[in-house]
């Protein structure tokens, strides 16, 4: 197997990741880096439309013995997630990197959120990594060891009024990430997470569409700037590799500093939605 380019190794090559919510944002950059470094990825997510697409266009950009291949999973059904892991392990027969990005978001008061809303938010961002690591980690384990990168958010740790399951399902992630890194390290198997705050990708187009609430962010970053995808998918591919082999059970921030400050101000937009009362905490008269 030819694993140089231009007699330059790479650092991945006869390496295999799994990334679900690999069709867009995030997931997305980071495949294209991990497919760059040399590894066979797989790319996952519940649109085969995107996948598709997604996929043609890595393919363009892929090194010589590397491939790119995509499967259907909703990371909150296991019998989906066993799929993928095994579809992302059969190229090469093993599995080394798993990346879970799949995740999703809402903006609501707290008194305002709908259960299924709740339910929703949990199975993706905290039960979809759970089961990614659960069968991702078993098949590193068995292997002899790897890494599994699980994206989180600022929200994990620092409040965001009017995101409370998104708030909720990433502080759990992060912690079920340091439990899995203590439990699985004698396997040989690492597991992060990074903790992005505002990066430009469809899953804040409402939040980039007001700027108050770009500017309030802003403020809140000693380098003050909207992350970009790559910003995040270049640590997840040091976590990935080699140079970063001893270091597991870590949340690590990669937010411009924003998480040495306060969250984001979602109020002006969600006065819009929901209205003065909800916002100040007054659910309104009892219905009877």
């Amino acid at each position: 197997m030819n694993t140089a380019v231009n007699d330059v190794p790479l650092p991945l090559a006869g390496m295999a990741a799994l990334v679900t919510g690999g069709g867009s944002g995030i997931g997305l950059a980071a495949a294209r880096l991990l497919l760059q470094d040399g590894a066979t990825v797989t790319i996952a997510g519940r649109s085969e439309d995107r996948l598709r697409t997604a996929a043609s266009d890595l393919e363009q950009e892929a090194p010589p013995n590397t491939s790119v291949g995509w499967v259907t999973c909703d990371v909150a059904e296991e019998d989906q997630v066993v799929s993928a892991v095994r579809a992302a392990r059969e190229p090469l027969g093993r599995l080394h990197i798993v990346v879970a990005s799949a995740g999703t978001g809402w903006v609501a008061p707290v008194l305002a959120t709908p259960v299924e809303v709740w339910d929703s938010v949990m199975a993706t961002n905290l039960r979809g990594t759970f089961l990614t690591i659960k069968h991702g980690g078993a098949e590193l384990s068995r292997s002899g060891g790897g890494s599994i990168i699980a994206v989180s958010s600022l929200a994990g740790s620092v409040t965001h009024r009017f995101m409370s399951a998104y708030c909720a399902s990433k502080a759990g992630l992060d912690m079920l990430v340091r439990v899995a890194a203590d439990e699985l390290g004698a396997a040989g198997v690492r597991v992060n997470s990074v903790q992005p705050s505002l990066v430009d990708t469809d899953l804040v187009e409402v939040l980039m569409s007001d700027q108050r609430i770009v500017d309030d962010y802003l403020s809140q970053m000693p380098v003050s700037r909207v992350g970009q995808v790559d910003d995040v998918a270049k640590v997840i591919r040091f976590l990935a590799g080699s140079d970063s082999d001893w270091i597991t059970g870590v949340n690590l921030s990669v937010d411009g500093g924003h998480h040495l400050r306060r969250g984001p101000d979602y109020e002006p937009l969600v006065r819009a939605m929901y209205g003065d009362d909800l916002v100040e905490g007054n659910p309104g008269p009892t219905a009877t």
